[in-house]
């Protein structure tokens, strides 16, 4: 079966942003326009068809990164104007992704698979915390992206403030593209700067545009900006930018040309603008990713290491002739079709029913179904092909990160990696069925979520979830009710404190025991040394002339690793360190995996000891937008919490405190800060780094930990 539309009219991309700029809301008018969906679903009514989780409808936020196809111009309808006339049908894969900083995970896989995306700001707020957590993220993964304002029919919209946020704290590099003809109210359409043009909403629903010359009230506005804007552009091209400089003659199409290239190779961000809610600006924003963001043909090759021939690099070609390969982001449970593995094709084709190999656990799987999705409605389809988004059914052994081939031809593709988490809770099941279904659900439940991790405490007897934030673990808890139906007790929420080293230390570990026959034996010499703050956990092994046989290498490793686990103040695991291994003995007849396990661990914890190990905890960055009224008193209150205050400004008629406050600190924050400011106060928390407790109040986790533990 041949592929209905070609790669090079194929986007993949992927709608970000802080929450509550309006990144659904701008989805549900793209699914609209392309002819996807015949109404429009509004968040603030729970009928967004993107957000179709219970628990998204309620709280009006995207929680789950959702998936789906459209095609623009649209297939089927007509009577919608699109800017660029007569163009073809491009098809577009589009992943609407949560803006909540404790679903960054969601973020995370999916940046991993796109190869364009559209950054969503609000138009009174500019930049926000999560805006740049995202734009980062975005940046690690080369993502060419275009920027649009959106919300400027609010009252207190600000355009240039806006531009001014993002040049001043992402992109210096960004462009604006596009100007509004007015703001709040009065906020009509908007003026193309390229083009000279001005475009006008003519009906309610934004179907209808029409293309007239700019007001007289917005040419010089419209002149300094478009000047501001060729020289942006034209700094991209040696060739335009002599001519520029000597002529100032460019042309509208060289313009777009340059800016396209520009845009493709993240060299420059258009930034776009209207109002999602009122209908404005959405079809030139579709215009722009067909125009500006690249195929999967013209983005960079996806690496790769060819299990056949590990030492040679490997670059994954882009094209349907070559052989199949696909990376799994993303596992979902669906109550219809159960257990599904979403995966982007980044070369070949295949057919359902086929075998693939999954390279990543050497296991072979049979691809069963292969759909393509719409939020939580499902399409079969018989082949995908280069470039395409889909989900499949029936892979058993497949998860978040791992690779998919056909076996003649094995590569491993660059997984995702994702953040640990920095919350706990204890969880009970209610009765004695619900401890029978729990264990199942939280096993799916981690199994689609990275950043979701469980472990039983079998010290105080209890099963600990962690998490990304209180929100995260709260709605795992929503979901094990709703979906599983299991009814559990949780506790309070815990920091997940880690433990780590600040010098230098060696240490032995020796692990002999005779019993009569063959007794064991293991015998290291270890030294350890403080890394980084998050760097992690690292092992070298540096023994030399055999001291230790090659084969108990790997189960000192292992016993130096479980050791980690449980550190010596207060049981928090240990990072940031790197452990040698450099020297040991072993006995010919005694000596055995299980002695040098042993043996690891031994050492680690004398090591750990002589190192000077201290308490970890997690830096909350916090953003508190608060009316000057009540400035004062949240400010002390911030720093009675340990807060560190990075600065503070105005936006409209609020005052903005960025702070730095340990996540031990911000429980119950939410209400603390209701009740201080009449509830006129909002805030935004997501996690910025580790660092050491201060001695008075490590002391008291670790009594507090020990007490636990009697």
């Amino acid at each position: 079966m041949p592929r209905e539309i070609p790669i090079d009219r194929t986007r993949n991309i992927g709608i970000i942003a802080h929450i509550d700029a309006g990144k659904t809301t701008i989805t549900e008018r793209i699914l609209y326009y392309t002819g996807k969906t015949y109404k429009i679903g509004e968040v603030h009514e729970g009928k967004a068809v993107m957000d179709w989780m219970a628990q998204e409808k309620e709280r009006g936020i995207t929680i789950t990164a959702a998936a789906t196809t459209c095609y623009w111009p649209p297939k089927e309808r007509t009577g919608h104007t699109q800017l660029s006339g007569d163009i073809p049908i491009h098809q577009i894969n589009i992943i609407d992704t949560p803006g909540h900083i404790d679903f960054t995970a969601e973020v995370q896989r999916s940046l991993r698979v796109l190869d364009g995306g559209i950054v969503v700001f609000d138009g009174v707020a500019g930049v926000e915390p999560q805006s740049e957590t995202v734009w980062h993220q975005a940046d690690k993964f080369n993502i060419p992206r275009i920027c649009f304002i959106n919300k400027l029919d609010r009252m207190g919209a600000d355009f240039e403030k806006d531009v001014a946020s993002i040049l001043d704290r992402l992109a210096p590099n960004a462009v604006v593209v596009q100007y509004p003809m007015g703001l709040e109210a009065n906020f009509k359409g908007v003026i193309d700067l390229i083009r000279q043009k001005a475009l006008l909403w003519t009906d309610e629903m934004g179907a209808q545009f029409e293309e007239k010359d700019i007001p007289s009230q917005f040419q010089e506005k419209a002149g300094q900006w478009r000047e501001k804007m060729i020289e942006k552009i034209v700094e991209t091209d040696d060739n335009l930018l002599h001519r520029y400089l000597e002529s100032h003659q460019i042309s509208d199409n060289e313009l777009i040309e340059a800016l396209k290239i520009a845009t493709k190779k993240g060299k420059i961000f258009p930034i776009l603008c209207g109002s999602a809610l009122k209908n404005k600006a959405i079809q030139p924003l579709l215009d722009a990713v067909l125009e500006y963001l690249p195929s999967p043909m013209e983005v960079k090759s996806a690496q790769a290491k060819d299990l056949k021939n590990p030492d040679n690099p490997y670059e994954v070609n882009p094209s349907d002739d070559e052989p199949f390969s696909a990376l799994c982001f993303k596992i979902a449970t669906d109550p219809y079709v159960g257990r599904l593995a979403f995966f982007r094709v980044y070369s070949g084709k295949l057919s359902a029913g086929s075998y693939i190999l999954n390279s990543t656990k050497g296991q072979q799987e049979r691809l069963g179904r292969i759909v393509r999705l719409h939020a939580d409605h499902r399409e079969d389809i018989k082949e995908v092909f280069t470039g395409d988004i889909a989900a499949a059914v029936g892979l058993k052994y497949t998860s978040t990160g791992d690779t998919l081939t056909i076996p003649s031809h094995p590569i491993l593709l660059e997984s995702i990696t994702f953040p640990e988490p920095v919350i706990s809770v204890a969880i009970e099941p209610k009765t004695k069925a619900d401890q029978e279904k729990m264990g199942i659900a939280l096993g799916r439940l981690a199994e689609e979520d990275p950043t979701f991790k469980i472990k039983s405490d079998a010290e105080i007897g209890q099963t600990l979830i962690s998490g990304m934030g209180e929100l995260h673990l709260e709605i795992i808890v929503d979901r094990l009710k709703r979906e599983f139906s299991v009814d559990a007790n949780v506790g309070q929420p815990q920091v997940a404190y880690k433990e780590t080293i600040k010098s230098i230390a060696k240490a032995e570990g020796k692990y002999i025991r005779q019993t009569g026959g063959r007794g064991q034996y293991g015998h290291v010499f270890i030294e350890i040394k403080p890394l980084e703050r998050g760097a992690g956990f690292e092992f070298v092994n540096k023994v030399a002339g055999g001291a230790i046989p090659r084969e108990f290498i790997p189960a000192v490793e292992k016993g130096v690793k479980e050791a980690a686990d449980k550190g010596i103040i207060a049981g928090y695991p240990l990072v940031d360190l790197q452990v040698i291994l450099y020297d040991g003995t072993y006995h010919e007849v005694d000596s055995s995996e299980i002695a040098f396990h042993i043996a690891g661990s031994m050492a680690l914890q004398n090591a750990v000891r002589r190192a000077s190990p201290v308490l970890l905890e997690p830096i909350m960055k916090l953003e508190v937008i608060t009316p000057e009224d009540f400035f004062g008193e949240v400010m002390g209150d911030l720093s009675s919490k340990r807060g560190q205050i990075e600065h503070t400004f105005d936006r409209a008629n609020n005052k903005v405190i960025d702070v730095m406050v340990p996540l031990a600190q911000m429980f119950g924050y939410a209400t603390t800060l209701r009740g201080m400011t009449q509830g006129r106060a909002s805030f935004t928390m997501e996690f910025n780094h580790y660092a050491q407790v201060p001695t008075n109040i490590a002391q008291s986790i670790i009594e507090g930990k020990n007490s636990t533990k009697k």
